[in-house]
């Protein structure tokens, strides 16, 4: 990437599969951007310009997720500048393989093939197997190595006995030793599968990751693993977890989970989505560094940021109630051997008798094949797919639309994935309903072979706002409605229109406190449940389990629930006090939040194409900001920078540090003396972030100000008006 940036002198975009990676990767790559004079831009979330701002002299390094790095791609075809991408490169490609996301992903892999001769792809992964069909969709070489900077040794737990995996031995395993442990009556009746006797041979002094089917049982797990360990782990680096409550607790306006409150002095924390990202980011700072040694959490971990372990223990060989796959595994397992600190790294898989067929199948089989889900997702995968094309301009005639099938991961594995219908047939379908939908159109044409398409107005609106087509009807709809009387008293209709229709299909409301809520609400937002249908005496009436003859629509009314979740969040601002009114998981109120910052945005550029919605585009820009950063207006300007959550904006401000410009200047020494638990990694990753921003912002403005200098191009010259003269 360097020598694409500061050689070829050519911006570059990386495509990484979380929010959370994409902000660990800003945080490490800004101070080179900032040494070495180039752009380092985040693509996550609602951030991210589109098309991005064309700089002057430096380069940009575009760091994105999926999503975002699929509607970059789209807006540099769009404004002819993709060729200026030299280089792309993929983490974790076996993505692609992988429900909707990995559509996405395929989509925006093929545009820039069909549309850049020059972009070089580099795509990575640690559990690819069918690398032919990717060879020959990417077009690309291959390079493999077995090389592991540690080595990794695997282990099975059957009982009381360890066996390790052993590819040359007859059933793959070879006996390995006993588990040696006095185990008492209640040890093992709290304890059967021996976890303390396999956590204690490893922590404190080396770290230990226990992953567990479900984020419940991961909590139970660190609970339990604490009953049973000495009072010795206590005094193991126990300022350090005395500093961590503390933070844990600052950061939660003086709230603290019970169970961490529990765990944290021994070392032990649970880490699963139902922690709040600022949490999240201390137990992980605090990992790190080696004050707790030990995680009981999901796989989620295995595929996100970089934790490794000494051993790895996976609790049983399920995720939730699916059994374990080969890559899954893999990754888990991937996790175990820190580089530079350890000598080895193992794994040890727990596993009870009746699951020893499936294991042994399990550590034996090749990794699963990567399929295409292009046509499978169809209304996040062929049928966007079709329209991009058509309303960028790639393809718009029949012909050219297999063409550029036929170049797909789809195309190159068409005779496996295609049984009854060919990949024309398969096209001249969809288009044929993406134009009975009203997103397309067909234009008049003598020849019926020369068949093709434009795009609609709504087609573009819903390929701008990146709308999932499944919802893009029922979206005109609703906003078309809020047109005939948009209650702006309060924020409650605004937020009803953005919030994620997927996650409203998703929701059981719990009606009594869904009752409580509507009998507080003001005159003016139950006007608003009144526009949508719904009545306080329905609600009331489901509280208490009383039949119902009024049919009231069950989506519109799970979608106001999570609507009141978001409007008391951004009122109190506070995600403790909200996680107890509406009895949910802080995390899963946090990702509404950020589902919610997301979709508004999407909501922003869809009423951008269409005229009729001009009024929902000034409210939309400041609802997408107050989403998105969901604190106190003064903090906003902090927590533009990547890393800066609501806990440290808040300690910054505090200590002086109020604007962009303060923490751009500020001396990352200085930063550690006056801000508490801030390490000197992260006072300098702050600091250079910090600079990025400011650095783009100013160059931004150079560029305005050039723009408005420079005389037109179509200005008329002397010699034009003195013919005409004549």
């Amino acid at each position: 990437m360097l020598q694409e940036l500061l050689c070829r002198r050519r911006d570059v975009l990386m495509i990484l599969p979380y929010v959370a990676i994409v902000q660990e990767k800003i945080s490490g790559l800004s101070s080179f951007g900032i040494e070495l004079g180039f752009f380092v831009e985040e693509y996550a979330g609602s951030k991210g310009k589109f098309p991005p701002i064309k700089r002057r002299e430096k380069k940009s390094l575009y760091i994105a997720t999926i999503e975002k790095g699929h509607s970059l791609v789209n807006s540099l075809i769009e404004t002819g500048r993709i060729g200026s991408l030299g280089l792309v490169v993929v983490d974790e490609l076996h993505m692609i393989g992988e429900g909707s996301r990995g559509a996405i992903l395929e989509m925006t892999l093929a545009k820039i093939l069909y549309t850049s001769k020059t972009t070089q792809i580099i795509g990575m992964s640690a559990t690819l197997n069918n690398v032919e069909d990717l060879q020959e969709f990417l077009q690309a070489e291959c390079y493999t190595s077995q090389f592991r900077p540690v080595e990794l040794k695997e282990y099975l737990k059957i009982n009381d006995a360890i066996y390790e995996v052993d590819n040359k031995a007859e059933n793959g395993m070879t006996f390995s030793r006993l588990l040696n442990c006095q185990y008492s009556d209640t040890l093992k009746k709290m304890d059967p599968d021996h976890l303390v006797a396999l956590v204690t041979e490893v922590i404190p002094n080396y770290s230990c990751l226990v992953f567990c089917p479900t984020k419940k049982n991961c909590e139970n797990v660190a609970e339990m693993i604490c009953k049973f360990l000495s009072k010795e782990y206590l005094k193991h680096r126990e300022k350090e977890k005395h500093e961590l409550i503390k933070n844990l607790k600052s950061i939660s306006g003086g709230n603290v989970c019970p169970i961490l409150k529990r765990t944290v002095p021994f070392g032990v924390a649970y880490h699963h989505s139902g922690l709040t990202s600022d949490e999240r980011r201390l137990l992980e700072e605090a990992y790190s560094t080696g004050a707790l040694c030990l995680f009981t959490c999901t796989s989620t971990l295995a595929a996100g940021v970089n934790l490794p372990a000494r051993r790895v223990i996976l609790r049983a060989p399920y995720v939730a109630k699916e059994f374990l796959k080969r890559s899954q595994y893999k990754q888990m397992i991937g996790r175990a051997g820190r580089a530079g600190i350890d000598s080895v790294g193992e794994s040890v898989l727990i596993l009870q008798e009746k699951d020893k067929q499936q294991v042994s199948e399990l550590i034996s089989r090749p990794l699963e094949n990567c399929y295409s889900h292009l046509v499978q997702e169809f209304t996040k995968g062929i049928q966007t797919l079709f329209l991009s094309l058509i309303g960028l301009k790639i393809a718009t005639n029949l012909d050219d639309i297999c063409h550029f099938m036929g170049g797909t991961l789809f195309g190159v594995q068409q005779k496996i994935l295609l049984k009854e219908k060919s990949l024309r047939e398969i096209t001249v379908e969809w288009l044929r309903y993406l134009t009975e939908k009203g997103l397309l159109q067909k234009d008049v044409v003598d020849k019926p072979k020369d068949e093709s398409f434009h795009i609609t107005k709504l087609g573009r609106a819903s390929f701008k706002g990146t709308i999932d087509l499944a919802y893009c009807d029922i979206l005109y709809r609703d906003l078309k409605k809020g047109l005939e009387g948009l209650v702006l008293e309060s924020l409650l209709h605004l937020i009803y229109l953005t919030t994620p229709y997927d996650m409203a299909s998703q929701c059981v409301p719990d009606w009594m406190i869904y009752f409580r809520q509507f009998s507080q609400l003001s005159p003016a937002e139950q006007n608003v449940a009144a526009l949508l249908g719904v009545s306080e005496n329905f609600i009331g009436k489901k509280a208490s389990g009383q039949a119902i003859k009024k049919k009231v629509d069950k989506d519109i009314v799970n979608r106001l629930y999570l609507s009141f979740v978001l409007y008391t969040l951004l009122k109190e601002t506070n995600i403790w006090s909200v996680s107890e009114k509406f009895n949910m998981p802080r995390g899963y109120i946090q990702s509404l939040l950020a589902g919610a910052a997301s979709f508004s945005s999407c909501v922003l550029h869809f009423c951008e194409e269409l005229e009729e919605f001009w009024v929902y585009r000034a409210l939309l820009v400041e609802l997408t900001k107050k989403l998105t950063y969901c604190v106190k207006a003064e903090l906003i300007p902090l927590m533009e920078v990547t890393g800066v959550l609501e806990g440290r904006a808040k300690q910054l401000y505090i200590a002086g540090y109020k604007s962009l410009i303060h923490l751009a200047n500020a001396n990352p020494e200085v930063l550690i003396r006056t801000v508490d638990h801030l390490s000197r990694r992260q006072a300098k990753q702050i600091v250079s972030s910090a600079k990025m921003l400011l650095h783009e912002k100013a160059e931004a403005l150079q560029e305005e100000v050039e723009e408005l200098l420079r005389p037109p191009s179509d200005f008329p010259s002397v010699e034009a008006s003195s013919t005409e003269k004549a």
